[in-house]
């Protein structure tokens, strides 16, 4: 076969390929006498051509990238089977996402968005993971039996979790020195609102570290410049700087154990 006829198979391969799958299917669910049950869900963005002035939700704003004035991003989904499991990524499962699928009868499983993270270390159920990684895991069902959440904690994620903290707030700690040093250097910035903003430029691209050091700037009793720049680390409870390797999964389908929940 020429390479110019290879080239051009994968072509016509891809022009067919909705019939092609959709066949493949078809096979193996009456072979195996399989049906859709999970459904892998991702989005896909493109964005607004022109000025769409008779589109409110034309309007230009801010980026994924944090850049202004951009166009706005359309967002698109696939349709899913009724009743299959959905699997989505932490960044599109929102609460409101959540109980848009179990009020549409479609079962999920999502990492849970929330901020406080807690690990009960009594009486947790060891699972082992794909490399051989031990993992504590609990399963607790809600009260309304709508809802079972499973806390995972592994040592493996620990470690590379208390890495990245560590790493964050040694650079932040490296960002607060150097306005304090200036505050005892010549003609180095000792205006306390200018320093207050340096901090607070820090505080922004600390990706959040900056809320667990607790930071005090002194003023001058008889004028407008900062005297003395100090700070202690306070960690904020139930965040990656106190568990570190902890997260949550959650699902409505209430048949799995712990084992199961983990595997799926």
């Amino acid at each position: 076969m020429s390479l110019l006829r290879l080239y051009r198979t994968p072509d016509l391969l891809v022009k067919n390929r909705q019939t092609i799958e959709s066949l493949f299917s078809a096979r193996i669910g009456a072979l195996f006498a399989l049906e859709a049950s999970v459904t892998l869900y991702d989005l896909t963005n493109t964005s607004f051509k022109g000025d769409a002035a008779g589109n409110h939700k034309g309007q230009r704003g801010h980026s994924k990238e944090k850049r202004s004035a951009c166009p706005p991003l359309v967002t698109l989904g696939l349709q899913t089977p009724e009743g299959a499991l959905v699997i989505m990524d932490r960044g599109i499962a929102p609460e409101s996402n959540i109980a848009w699928l179990a009020g549409h009868r479609y079962r999920y499983l999502v990492v849970s968005r929330e901020g406080n993270r807690r690990f009960d270390t009594e009486r947790p159920v060891e699972v082992v993971n794909k490399s051989g990684g031990s993992i504590l895991v609990q399963r607790i069902v809600n009260e309304a039996a709508t809802e079972a959440r499973l806390s995972c904690s592994s040592s493996e994620r620990q470690e590379k979790e208390a890495g990245i903290s560590s790493r964050f707030i040694e650079k932040f700690e490296k960002g607060l020195a150097k306005p304090a040093a200036g505050l005892t250097t010549p003609r180095r910035e000792k205006r306390h609102d200018r320093i207050l903003q340096r901090i607070g430029r820090l505080q922004e691209k600390s990706h959040g570290i900056g809320r667990h050091c607790r930071i005090d700037v002194t003023r001058h009793a008889a004028g407008d410049e900062a005297v003395a720049l100090s700070w202690e680390k306070v960690p904020v409870a139930g965040t990656m700087v106190t568990h570190p390797g902890v997260c949550c999964l959650r699902t409505n389908e209430l048949r799995w154990d712990e084992k199961m929940f983990w595997q799926a």
